[in-house]
């Protein structure tokens, strides 16, 4: 698989220093992968990867754009703890058939089938956009960008944090939208009649802004919507936008 960074997080503090700052409880790492954001002190986007076990260290499998960023905020936070952050050379295999003798089963829903890893990367012929947009799960880069809040971006449907773990950076903003408020707006499945270029915005039949059309597929989009907004009809530029499921 292209595009993706491994980074190892070595030390005895490993584990601990994880288990402070990201979203998800890491402990989960003795039954697999973990799915996990790191997030400004406001509760704002800033990575999401998957925490990998491996031995006497843990991987993060992190997209390759965001990847220094991460290290290098990570890294803020190390102080004196045991940890090191140590680029690797291992790749990415993913597919959605029967799983290879060492895969691990992505997190985040079913369809998005196993990952591997080891000195090669790559995948199987899977339009991951086209699961991707059946299942309403967002990219790095496309649909979660540094605006993000995880919650409306369907991370606890995906598996991506954890309100029982304690602490972690941005919780108390993330812990309050859970409990004392109702999300306004979020990423929903949206059919699409026409194209338009990912971030398009979307508008009503009265020409408020409504929200943003994203990665599309078959017919079929990811939209982040104001929920008060997504009843009638809408546009994203020439395309022609209906909030639903398929």
């Amino acid at each position: 698989m292209s595009g993706r960074a491994i980074v190892a997080v070595e030390g005895a503090d490993r584990e601990g220093f994880l288990q402070g700052l990201v979203t998800n409880d890491v402990g989960r790492l003795r039954e697999g992968l973990v799915y996990a954001a790191l997030l400004t002190p406001q509760g704002k986007y800033l990575a999401d990867f998957l925490l990998v076990p491996d031995g006497e260290r843990i991987l993060i499998d992190v997209a390759e754009g965001v990847a220094p960023a991460l290290v290098q905020r990570l890294g803020m936070y190390r102080l004196r703890a045991d940890v090191r952050l140590v680029p690797t050379e291992l790749g990415v295999r993913r597919g959605t058939g029967a799983p290879p003798e060492g895969a691990w089963a992505d997190p985040r829903h079913p369809a998005l089938g196993w990952r591997l890893y080891g000195a090669e990367g790559g995948g199987d012929g899977t339009d991951w956009d086209a699961i991707r947009v059946a299942h309403v799960i967002p990219e790095t880069g496309v649909e979660l960008t540094p605006e993000t809040y995880i919650l409306e971006a369907g991370f606890e449907r995906l598996h991506g944090v954890d309100f029982r773990k304690g602490c972690y950076v941005g919780q108390e903003v993330t812990a309050r939208m859970k409990h004392k408020t109702e999300l306004r707006k979020g990423l929903v499945g949206v059919a699409v009649e026409g194209a338009a270029p990912v971030g398009t915005p979307i508008l009503t039949g009265d020409g408020r802004e409504a929200g943003a059309l994203y990665t599309q597929s078959g017919g079929r989009g990811i939209a982040h919507l104001r929920f008060d907004r997504m009843g009638g009809p809408l546009a994203a530029g020439d395309a022609r936008v209906v909030a639903g499921p398929a």
